[in-house]
């Protein structure tokens, strides 16, 4: 990889305070790395350089036509102060999938890789000590042909950017959600598996209205028959049904609308690891109230990478309104959670070999 340095990099005691403010895309780490990609020459050979603005023509393909994916992944510092990736392999099929999605060029997964390795380490005075902070490293691509021709770019550009990050959401905190019948995030043959920015910008709109409702987030459900539970915001949805050793931690089916959470995935087997059932399955609207009026339904909470476990306490509809519990973050929500951050800043077993060591 070709490398040039920023001549204007923070000194250590500037990056440190900044570091320090926590928060989550405030400050950005002094590099870059930037991959050119054509239909003619495939891809070029990746630099790391200087942190800064991009200059793209007004008729650049992704302003008209959104050709545009993402990822989000985390670098945790370690007890001995090393550094390591949690699980970029799986960001890295998963970047590809989107872009075959989105008719992108698919990057090779060793390829992705060296880009972030070589960031995190270039960068990695970045890094957050604490724990339940790390660094959030945003890879992207967009469509770069110059022109406005409705077809599938034959220039594209990846991009990698890295960014300290404290806590997304206050996990002490269970936030209140607003159940949305007025707007659908995705439809069996759309991009719904993939993550893509348009995913996000149709979401916005809904985001509003939850809040206007009085709520933190805004809940989906799926388009057809307009009742299963699917995603919150742009993260996966988990439900606790009963309590103690004989609960069992359920979450929504992927069934093509769904984006396939790394988070998601990796709760299924830490859920099982201590000891709890764990099941995929359809939940409807009318699953989700009346397992909360009987009880059965004790803890519910989303999860992604940026706020890794959010507890969910209250629910909000055109149906009504039910508080889970006691509507404070659950037992079993916060043990999942200490668990895995456990695992991500390497202060319990790794028994999954899911933690990547970088530096």
């Amino acid at each position: 990889m070709k490398i040039t340095l920023n001549p204007h990099a923070k000194d250590n005691a500037t990056r440190n305070a900044l570091v320090a403010e926590g928060g989550f895309g405030k400050h950005y780490t002094d590099h870059m790395v930037v991959c050119e990609w054509s239909e003619k020459d495939g891809w070029a050979e990746p630099e790391l350089i200087p942190y800064g603005p991009l200059s793209l023509d007004p008729a650049t393909a992704v302003f008209h036509y959104g050709q545009e994916i993402f990822e989000g992944m985390k670098a945790y510092r370690q007890p001995d102060g090393s550094i390591s990736l949690f699980r970029p392999e799986a960001n890295a099929k998963r970047f590809a999938n989107s872009a075959k999605r989105l008719a992108l060029p698919e990057m090779p997964e060793a390829l992705f890789l060296e880009t972030v390795e070589t960031l995190v380490k270039q960068d990695a005075g970045w890094v957050p000590n604490k724990v339940g902070e790390s660094l959030y490293i945003r890879p992207f691509m967009i469509a770069t042909e110059v022109g406005l021709g409705v077809r599938p770019s034959n220039k594209a550009t990846y991009i990698l950017i890295a960014t300290p990050a404290g806590a997304y959401f206050d996990p002490s905190k269970a936030v209140s959600v607003w159940i949305s019948t007025e707007y659908v995030r995705a439809a069996q043959g759309g991009t719904g598996e993939a993550k893509c920015g348009g995913n996000y910008a149709a979401s916005l709109v809904a985001q509003k209205a939850a809040a206007k409702e009085g709520c933190d987030q805004v809940v989906w459900i799926d388009a057809k028959e307009r009742k299963w539970i699917e995603e919150m915001g742009g993260m996966n949805l988990y439900f606790v049904k009963g309590k103690g050793a004989d609960a069992t931690v359920i979450t929504p089916m992927l069934t093509g609308t769904l984006l396939p959470g790394i988070t998601r995935d990796s709760i299924l087997s830490v859920a099982k690891d201590l000891g709890y059932k764990v099941e995929e399955v359809m939940l409807s609207v009318d699953d989700w109230r009346d397992g909360v009026a009987s009880g059965e339904i004790t803890e519910i909470f989303a999860c992604g990478t940026a706020a890794v476990v959010s507890p969910v306490g209250s629910a909000k509809s055109a149906m009504g309104t039910w508080v889970t519990g006691d509507g404070q973050p659950g037992v079993i929500t916060m043990q999942i959670r200490n668990h895995l951050l456990a695992i991500q800043h390497g202060t319990t077993a790794d028994t999954h070999n899911w933690v990547h060591k970088v530096c």
